[in-house]
């Protein structure tokens, strides 16, 4: 797109290298095997994503939102899982960045951005997904030392493996203006885990419950004021939404280009299934949707970065038209496949599975329109 800079195609560039090169030769391997690639994860640090928009004096690499989904899609053009997974270290990352003390930033971010730590990030429970508000997960204060949590958390991406996790908990009230926001490490006496989630796709990364019984986290983990959780919670999901969608957007653009080249191979009637008209609009559905999706990412993402004040909305509306768009494509893809589609060797049922999630997650497409009309009354 011609918005872009010279240093974001760059970047574009970069991302797109490794997904083709570490990323998408593997991903089917990961995907059947259920196998977390964390040393190959750990690579993209190098380029500097793992703290794409964490500052630079702790090893970020300073960038934009629009900078970020570019990374994204991109990776995700190689792996949707691996893509959205250190999307969401880069989420939690931040949360650390922005709203952690100097101490705190020192303490856990040189080791983020390196990933020598990978992050988790902790807000749904089981019994509050859609309303995070009602989250029931408690931290009561023991001294002026510690707090001690007790509760559970559910859908966690990462979980076991990841080392940090940023969790939403109640401190005070009922509601929004109950919540905080702690740091709690890997070992801490009292964190547990669940069984791992057998899942439809996104199965390169692990996703577990995150347990706490009478787990004392130290004071000094604590994000911010008490009360303040609720706001970073969904401050990071501005952005959140974003990077789900741009890795959406990824997996779909893989999806198309397989069925388009898929469509100029396969003969059917004594020709190429593409020289078929029905099979031509399809794929000129898919591409236009496609560009569609891309240039509303960009729109939202320019957006949160020059702070507008109708970010929130046109976030929302982003991970709302490109989820539902990268879903739509990646399965007509798997449709102009016919049989072989369905086929796991074709990989276009893996990409299917994969990006059928990010519907759901970082809130899901019926909450985005909840939060859309919101912003619109509020006018």
């Amino acid at each position: 797109m011609s918005i872009l800079t010279e240093d974001q195609r760059l970047i574009q560039d970069t991302a797109r290298q490794f997904a083709f090169d570490r990323l998408r030769p593997n991903a089917a391997k990961w995907d059947r095997g259920h196998i977390f690639p964390r040393e190959t994860i750990r690579e993209a640090a190098a380029l500097g994503f793992a703290g794409i928009y964490v500052q630079e004096d702790v090893g970020g690499s300073a960038l934009g939102r629009l900078d970020a989904a570019l990374v994204f899609e991109q990776l995700a053009r190689g792996c949707v899982a691996t893509s959205a997974f250190i999307s969401i270290h880069n989420m939690a990352s931040w949360m650390v960045d922005r709203f952690g003390n100097e101490e705190q930033r020192q303490r856990w971010l040189p080791k983020l951005t390196a990933m020598d730590l990978m992050a988790s990030y902790c807000l749904t429970e089981p019994g509050s997904g859609s309303d995070a508000a009602a989250l029931r997960t408690t931290a009561r204060k023991d001294g002026n030392s510690h707090y001690v949590l007790n509760g559970t958390k559910a859908f966690i991406s990462g979980a076991p493996e990841n080392d940090i996790y940023v969790c939403m908990v109640r401190t005070g009230e009922a509601g929004a203006k109950g919540i905080s926001t702690f740091v709690v490490e890997k070992g801490t006496p009292g964190l547990s885990f669940g069984k791992l989630e057998d899942k439809m796709g996104w199965n390169a990364q692990p996703t577990a419950q995150v347990i706490f019984e009478d787990c004392r986290v130290p004071a000094e983990n604590r994000l911010n004021d008490e009360g303040y959780g609720f706001k970073i919670a969904m401050m990071g999901l501005d952005g959140g939404r974003l990077n789900i969608a741009a890795s959406s957007l990824g997996g779909a653009q893989d999806a198309f280009e397989r069925a388009l080249a898929y469509a100029q191979e396969r003969k059917a009637f004594g020709k190429a299934i593409a020289d078929f008209q029905a099979t031509q609009f399809k794929l000129a559905d898919m591409a236009t949707d496609l560009e569609a999706a891309r240039v509303f990412l960009y729109e939202a993402a320019a957006r949160l970065d020059a702070g507008d004040p109708e970010a929130t909305k046109f976030c929302a509306m982003a991970k709302r038209f490109v989820t539902d768009a990268g879903f739509r494509v990646a399965n007509e893809a798997l449709q102009i496949h016919g049989g072989y589609g369905y086929l796991a060797d074709y990989e276009v049922e893996r990409i299917v599975r994969d990006v059928r999630v990010n519907q759901i997650l970082e809130g899901t497409n019926e909450i985005m329109r909840v939060i859309i009309a919101r912003e619109l009354m509020r006018g």
